[in-house]
């Protein structure tokens, strides 16, 4: 366990910097970082080379359209150690990614990673709400996925008590928020969900727990499912992104005063969005792929991470009083998306069309299959008690209706399957939405 007594406090007037300062800031540590990782990492070092690039031609923040991308490819291929830029002996946490296919994404962290990590998430869990004291229950598992640990570390730099439940057993969290007091709660939201569920059917009484704060983070947090779960648990629900291959949790935050996006922590990480086709970069405030470089990586340093989540970040100042950069929460994947019969279908556009239905819950499931020669997508949807009938006529009127409203809005035709309630299975981790049945080339 590291010892955080012998940490600096994390830097709360660099929130409110002005943009001139945070500029200059993210240039000096970008110079620095380049020559860190041309000097130590052979794959950069061999591809500055090969583009005739030197750390010296790192002049301005544009510079960095220098220097190559990166993406999960790259980290698989060098599998485990291969980017690492220090000594094994100086690596004090290993994490990876839970890859579904082919190897998984590794990184590792030093003792100085480790305490901007955990810098980066004392922020987040501040502009959320969480102070000094509160006592916060970790929902996450605690293994090679980097949420567990790295909000643990976060919240203990914070002040705050750490109650390390651990995924699953949900009776057992419930009877745990009771007898300790817990205030801030730590999932997926998708997992908060199923928390509400279960305790409603124990009878657990939700507005007169102690709970208050939830970070949630691990997968999207549509806001539908959002204002379901704070109506529901009676707490404040907010979001948080990272991902492993930069650092894990801690990119970015949700402030109270501005809920539909999220602040980045512009002096560990500088970012870009660029077009997901041409790599260019678009203008300010338009969608894009979200690029990162984290500015302060020692361990394992990454150029130009592309993260394939699309979204928008503007500069303009918050209500809040930071002046960081905000990214729209992202809901796309660039990769994340299906092409039926010729056309492009994301997930996101599905849960949208299902958040403005009555009677439906936030718990959907898509199946991909090929059926003679051609492509099929069924969706499941859950109904909620209150739209269940026993009339054919009714449920089939209803699915209908459904059905229309996808195609409407996805341009190709969908099947629908109406599911009873809790007849979609729930998730303890990030929930996988879509079930892609057709054979790959």
């Amino acid at each position: 366990m590291l010892d955080f007594s012998t940490m600096p406090v994390f830097d709360r007037e660099i929130e409110t910097a002005p943009r001139e300062r945070i500029r200059e800031i993210q240039l000096a540590k970008l110079k620095e970082q380049v020559a860190w990782t041309y000097d130590r990492v052979a794959w950069y070092r061999e591809k500055l080379d090969e583009r005739g690039v030197a750390p010296a031609d790192i002049r301005t923040l544009e510079d960095v359209r220098l220097l190559p991308f990166t993406d999960k490819s790259v980290l698989r291929e060098t599998f485990p150690y291969g980017l690492f830029a220090v000594p094994l002996d100086e690596v004090i946490e290993l994490h990876s990614s839970s890859g579904t296919t082919g190897k998984p994404i590794v990184v590792g962290y030093n003792v100085h990673d480790m305490d901007v990590w955990s810098d980066c998430i004392a922020r987040l869990a501040q502009m959320a709400g969480v102070v000094p004291g509160d006592r916060a229950q970790m929902a996450f598992g605690y293994g090679m996925f980097t949420g567990g640990f790295g909000l643990h570390y976060g919240l203990q730099k914070l002040g705050c008590m750490m109650i390390p439940a651990g995924s699953g057993n949900t009776e057992r969290h419930l009877a745990m928020i009771e007898d300790y007091g817990t205030t801030v709660l730590i999932a997926t939201p998708s997992y908060a969900m199923h928390m509400c569920e279960v305790g409603e059917k124990l009878g657990f009484d939700w507005e007169a727990s102690t709970l208050r704060v939830g970070l949630f983070g691990g997968e999207p947090c549509p806001p539908k499912l959002k204002q379901e779960i704070e109506s529901r648990m009676h707490i404040v629900c907010t979001d948080n992104y990272g991902l492993t291959e930069v650092m894990g949790p801690g990119v970015s935050g949700e402030c109270l005063a501005s809920r539909d996006m999220q602040h980045i922590a512009e002096d560990h990480f500088l970012w870009e969005v660029v077009d997901p086709e041409t790599g260019d970069p678009v203008p300010d405030g338009v969608e894009g792929e979200l690029v990162l470089t984290p500015l302060d990586k020692q361990a394992i340093p990454v150029l130009r991470y592309r993260t394939h989540d699309l979204t928008r970040v503007v500069t303009e100042p918050c209500a809040c009083g930071r002046t960081h950069a905000r990214m729209q929460k992202v809901r796309v994947r660039s990769d994340d998306m299906l092409i039926i019969r010729g056309t492009n279908v994301f997930p996101s556009q599905v849960e949208d069309v299902l958040a403005g239905i009555e009677g439906v819950t936030t718990h959907y499931r898509i199946v991909v299959e090929t059926v003679g020669g051609l492509d099929s997508m069924t969706v499941h949807v859950e109904l909620k008690a209150s739209a269940f009938s026993d009339s054919f006529e009714e449920m089939s009127a209803f699915t209908k209706r459904i059905a229309e409203k996808l195609k409407a809005v996805l341009l190709v035709g969908v099947n629908v399957k109406l599911v009873e309630p809790g007849g979609i299975e729930r998730s303890l981790g990030k929930t996988k939405h879509v079930e892609d049945r057709r054979a790959k080339l």
